[in-house]
Order: C-alpha cells, then structure tokens, then sequence
C-alpha cells in the first residue's frame, strides 16, 4: 500500500489492484506478479495537473514501490525502473562546450535512462543496451574528431560503453568498456576519417566474443536503418548525418535512438526462460515531460506505437497544466475511473495511444490525514484541518508546509496568515531558519521568472485592470503584450484565469499579494497598487459615483476594503439592500468580504502593529457605541450592515480560522435583515443557516437555490458569476 501519498489509492491500490500494478504487472512494495492490462501494449500514462498537486511526489513514490533495499542497504529493483526530470540542468545543455550538433536533450535522456535500467533487478539478469550503445557512439563521435583530449574522450565512451556490460562479482566493473574505449580510441586516431573508424570500431566490440552471444546480433540492427542498404556501418553513419543536421532529420535520427532503446529491452524480455526470471514490465518514469527532452520522447515513443512498432514498456509522464499539444487525442479519465479498469482503447492518431489522467486536489479528510501525520506530536487547532484546505484548495504541497510550519511555530497555527510569514526549516539539521512559508510556496507554484511581475498583477481583474497596472507598475516594454503572454503561460501550467481574478487559483493568488503586502516594510508597494486600481475603477468623466457602473463601483469598494477603508463598501450595502434583488445584494457582500486583510488596521484603517483582529470587533458590535452614523440614514441599518459586512469579512477570510462567534454574529444579523425586507426574507433566512455552517466546516460561502421571485430587479447588475459582480 502507498505510505506517503493521500488520495491517490487508485493508483497504487493492492486489493483490487489499482491502475499502476495492472500497468506494471507487479504489486508496489512486493515481488508479486499481477496480470497485466493491455496485453498488446499499455497506453503511455499522463499525469497532469498544475504545480504542487503531488504529480512529482507520486513518480518518486513509484519509484520507491519498485525499489528495495537488502539487509546491506542496497538499492535492488523489483523490476527495471528509471526516473529523470526533464527540467533538470543536466538536460539544458550540453556538458561540456561541445558542438552542439552532436548532443541534444533526447540523446542525453536516453544515455541516463538506460543507465538507470542497467541497475541489478532482483531475481532476474542485468539489463544491456547494444543497440542504444554503437548509436549513442556515432552520434557523439563527430565531437570527439580533432580533439586532442583524449582522456576526456575516454570517460565519455567508457560510460557509454558500459551500458552493454555485465556487472559481475568475479571481474572488476568496467574493465570490458575501458578495454573497448582504448581500441575504439587507437583505431580512431589513425589517418582515416574519425566517424567511420569509430563506428566501425564499435561495431567489432560489440560483436566480439566479450558479449554473450544473444547481444552479438543486436550490433548489425542498423542495416535496417533508410539507405543503409543492409549495412550496419553505414546505417550509423548515416544516423550520425541526421542528428547533425538538426531539424526533422535530428528528431528522425532521435525516433531510432529511442527504438534502438525499446529494442534492447525488448530482447531481454524475449527468448526461453525470460518469462521465469523477469516479472512485469519495465518502467520509465519522465517528470515535467513539457520540457527538456520530455516532448521528443513522448513523440518517439507514441509515433512508433501508432506506425505498429509495439513496446511493453510502462512509460508514466507528468505535465502541467491540463492540456499538452502533443496529446490532443489522448483518451482522457479521472482518477477514480481508472481505479479498476482504463477502459483504453487506441484510435489512428498517435496521441491517442496516451492516457491522460488529472489529478485532482485532495479531499478535505485527506487534508485531515496528511496534517495529522505532519504534525505529529503537535496538535493544531481543531478548525486548523478545515481552514488549511479552504485556504490550499487540496493543494497537497501547500498543505504539506503549512502543516510544517504549524508543527514548528505551534504559538501561531491560531491564524494561517501568521504560519505562512514564519519561517520554516525543510530539512532536519538546517542550518538557516528557512525563509517565510509563503516564499517557498511561491518558489515551487509559480514560474519563478515571473515572480515580480505575477505579484503585482495578482491584485487584478480582467485584462484592463492588468494592463492598467502594468502601464503604472511594471517595466515599460511590460505592457499590453506581456499581459497577454503571461496569461497564456498561467494557462499553460494549470493557473488558468477565473471570473473576476486575473490569478485564477486562490490560493495561489492569496500567496502572492501576501507577498505584495510584504515587499515593503511600510507596505507601500501594496497601496500602490490598490490605490492604481481605485482610479482605473473610477469614473474618468468626472460622474457622480453613484451613476457609475454598479461593476466597477464594486472594483472601487473591493480595493478601498483591501486598504482598510470600509465606509464607502458600508454605505453601498445599505444603500443598495432595498434596491438590489437579494441574490445579487448577498453575491455582492460576498464579494466586497473576499478583499484581502493581511494585517491589523487601526480605528482610521492605518496599518498598525498589533496581531488583533478589528474584524471580529465590529461584528460582534463592540465599537459600535464609538461609531456615528452619517446623517440621514437609518443608523440601525448602518450599523447592522457594517456588523454583517466584518462578520463576513472574517469568517471567509482563507488565512484565519473562522471565530464561531462572529459565525453565531452572522446568523443573528442575516435573521434581523430578513424580517426588514419581507420579498427576500426567505433566502436571507436560509442563507443565515447555510453561511455560518460553511464558515465553520471550511468551506467557500454558497447562497442557497431558493428563489425570491417577489423580489425587485434593482438595477439589473446583478452578479451572475457568484463573485458579485457583472
């Protein structure tokens, strides 16, 4: 059974097995066969999903289900298994400074891929690659003409060399490979051209009798290579021309290095007894495959499955986002569908022999599980479980370091705005005392060239508004177009735009003006940018307020909140609570509520330095005796409004735990509002009982179904998106 992973079972499920052991055909942890799906050849699995989501934590889970360790503490595989990163600097560039015609990122995935395959696998032969081995050779051989080097040269054949040697406890380990290096070497250096007589030296290695017998036959594979006229060194010069060429002739040139791969495994699974000593399949694991050398694979690998050229291997791939443009045909199934069966079948296409599979946020009894298991001996507040999946979403990485933070700061796990500007250590002995939550949390969910640039727009709408703020806060060469490419790019990773937040995600949005907040110790980047978008939601004609858009009114109130000005949101509420039909008043008081409140505010709205919350003060009415009501309007209904506007400021504020006073305050102030308007006192009932309930279990405010029809229309602006506004 998984042992660090939440939510995720119908994965690694054992009884009934979930979908990686019918894939694998082993059971994770144990060395017990289980009958494998797909008998022709499994689907190439896609993990998607926006960053934090647990898609790395779930291979490296796979990784260790696959992988045991003997009495002596070493590493030994239930079955062949390699995992690369596709962003890992490795795969950037080439290492040294090279020609780059004869490295790319697929060659250099293929060589540690394969490596990795090489490692002992429990009850079964060591794995070689000669096929992969004289291609990876040719390749790089066109960089090694000419060079004077020769030491380097030989670390570099040497461990290319010894994918095709078998480690044995009676000869020392690449002694066969050096042997081979020099002679490959020697005949190199002659007066003929170096290519050539490199792979021609290859080539006789690797069919000389210092290779069993059943690796002797993979050396002349290349004779089917196009043009190569049944010649196995012509055919890997002629795949040595394409890589240099670059371009389609590169990626043509790559699809044989990844078969030659698919290949040699293929013939280790093959031939009499391979059935007794090797269980299951084996398996590739390719993290943030958008990258690197992730889409030259994922190509390769679904172009020959769909041109017949099958493969048993288990490839699991992980992307961001929900989308990929390789994988536009891919049969797509949530988690839970694939639990038991895939129900796959592949079409024409080649992205259709992929299987892409979400993974969804975590649940909030996963959320319960994990924080539990972090916390250990700590105990947090009995809300702190609810409070940290309103806040993350299910977000298994952000509930993972607020629960850290919570076991290491337990004085502040009464609010989640003080954990996440705490320091945390990651790593037991750290030095340091880490940076804030928020910033590691930020360091790992959002691209971390856009860091600047996201923070400020993360206080916008739609696309004016971060245009507005670009013009006025960002770099003049920002502007319009780099609004729209950053956009794209959220979109791209999983932080799609929502109605009304040019940030859609919450919490990543929250984590980011948290930031704002705090680029300044005088926070005087946060009203900076508030007080831009205050005029953007202003009339520019001059207009009365009141004859404004209700829309951008609404914009105009929401960031006045965020600056800690309440009395324009105060009188809208009132002015407009006999106006608006009561659908939209409500869907509007909860959006004006959802402006950001970082920090402690002074009687005038100031920031000020204490930790007290002024929220649950006004709602619970303790300064309403200090409080004068403008002139002219009912005070009792001012006062009310402004009780009921803090009271729901604070128990939908995602980084405290709701006060079950000032949800009891809330039901109490909706109940007197619905005996002062008759035409919608029945959803202002109701909506009394549904927003304290929600508060307190953790969850976002929902405006109960029932209808008001004897309502007015009001001004016909009514949200209609649920965030109370047009």
């Amino acid at each position: 059974m998984h042992r660090r992973l939440y939510g995720r079972g119908a994965l690694f499920d054992v009884e009934p097995a979930g979908l990686v052991p019918r894939l694998v055909g082993i059971r994770p942890y144990e060395l017990h066969a289980e009958r494998p799906e797909h008998p022709a050849g499994p689907p190439l699995l896609v993990l998607s999903g926006g960053r934090g989501l647990g898609k790395s934590a779930v291979l490296a889970e796979l990784w260790d289900a696959y992988t045991e360790h003997t009495r002596r503490g070493e590493a030994r595989r239930r079955t062949p298994v390699a995992l690369i990163d596709c962003e890992d600097e490795q795969f950037a560039r080439p290492p040294h400074e090279e020609s780059p015609e004869s490295w790319s990122p697929v060659w250099q995935a293929l060589l540690v891929v394969a490596e990795q395959l090489t490692e002992p696998v429990r009850a079964a032969g060591q794995l070689t690659f000669p096929r992969l081995t004289a291609g990876l050779v040719a390749v790089r051989a066109s960089d090694w003409s000419g060079r004077t080097d020769s030491d380097r040269i030989r670390r570099e054949l040497v461990r290319i060399l010894l994918l095709n040697e078998r480690a044995s406890r009676f000869s020392l380990a690449g002694r066969w490979a050096a042997k081979v290096a020099s002679k490959v070497i020697a005949a190199a250096s002659g007066g003929g051209p170096f290519v050539a007589a490199t792979v021609e030296a290859t080539l006789e290695a690797l069919s000389e009798g210092v290779t069993h017998r059943k690796e002797q036959r993979p050396a002349a594979w290349y004779r089917a290579y196009p043009n190569a006229g049944g010649n196995a060194k012509r055919g890997l010069l002629l795949l040595a021309g394409n890589f240099r060429a670059g371009g389609t002739s590169r990626e043509h040139a790559e699809r044989w290095l990844v078969r030659a791969l698919l290949a040699d495994l293929a013939e280790a699974y093959s031939g009499l007894g391979s059935h007794l000593t090797r269980l299951g399949r084996p398996l590739v694991l390719l993290d943030n495959a958008r990258s690197g050398p992730g889409p030259g694979l994922l190509d390769a690998v679904l172009r020959d499955r769909a041109d017949g050229v099958a493969d048993q291997v288990v490839w699991v791939a992980t992307v961001r986002g929900a989308s990929h443009p390789a994988l536009g045909d891919a049969v797509r199934r949530e988690l839970p569908e694939v639990a038991r069966s895939t129900d796959w079948e592949p079409g024409s296409s080649p992205s259709s022999r992929a299987l892409l599979v979400p993974l969804p946020p975590l649940s909030p009894d996963d959320t319960l599980h994990m924080v539990g298991a972090v916390c250990d001996d700590a105990e947090p507040p009995p809300r702190f479980p609810h409070a940290t999946h309103r806040l993350t979403g299910g977000n298994p990485l952000g509930i993972e370091l607020l629960a850290t933070a919570a076991r290491q700061h337990p004085a502040r796990a009464d609010s989640l705005g003080r954990l996440l500007t705490a320091k945390v250590k990651l790593e037991e002995g750290q030095a340091d005392d880490g940076r804030p939550a928020y910033a590691e949390l930020l360091g790992r969910l959002v691209p971390a060239d856009r860091l600047d640039e996201l923070t400020v727009l993360a206080a916008a709408h739609d696309h004016d508004s971060a245009v507005a703020l670009a013009d006025a806060r960002l770099p003049d060469d920002f502007g319009s177009s780099g609004v729209r490419s950053l956009r794209s790019r959220l979109a791209a990773e999983g932080l799609p735009a929502a109605p009304g937040h040019f940030v859609g995600d919450p919490f990543v949005r929250t984590l980011l003006l948290l930031r704002l907040h705090h680029r300044h110790a005088d926070h005087a980047k946060w009203r900076e940018v508030h007080e831009t978008l205050i005029r953007h939601y202003t009339d520019a004609e001059g207009r009365d307020p009141d004859d404004q858009d209700p829309a951008h009114a609404r914009y105009r109130l929401y960031h006045e909140l965020a600056l800690g000005d309440t009395a324009g949101a105060v009188a809208y509420l009132r002015d407009t609570f006999t106006v608006l039909r009561t659908r939209t008043w409500l869907d509007t008081l909860r959006f004006l509520a959802s402006a950001p409140y970082f920090h402690a505010h002074d009687a005038a709205g100031r920031d000020c330095d204490g930790q007290d919350d002024r929220r649950s003060a006004i709602a619970l009415g303790r300064t309403d005796a200090g409080q004068e009501p403008p002139e002219g309007v009912n005070a009792s209904l001012h006062l009310r409004i402004r009780r009921l506007l803090h009271a729901v400021w604070q128990v939908t504020d995602p980084l405290v735990l709701p006060d079950p006073k000032v949800c009891g305050r809330l039901e109490f102030e909706l109940l007197q509002l619905s005996d002062q308007r008759p035409a919608g006192g029945a959803l202002l009932f109701a909506t009394s009982q549904a927003w304290p309930r929600d508060a307190l279990a953790g969850r976002p405010l929902s405006t109960p179904a029932e209808d008001d029809d004897g309502d007015a229309d009001g001004d016909g602006h009514g949200p209609g998106d649920g965030d109370g506004v047009a």
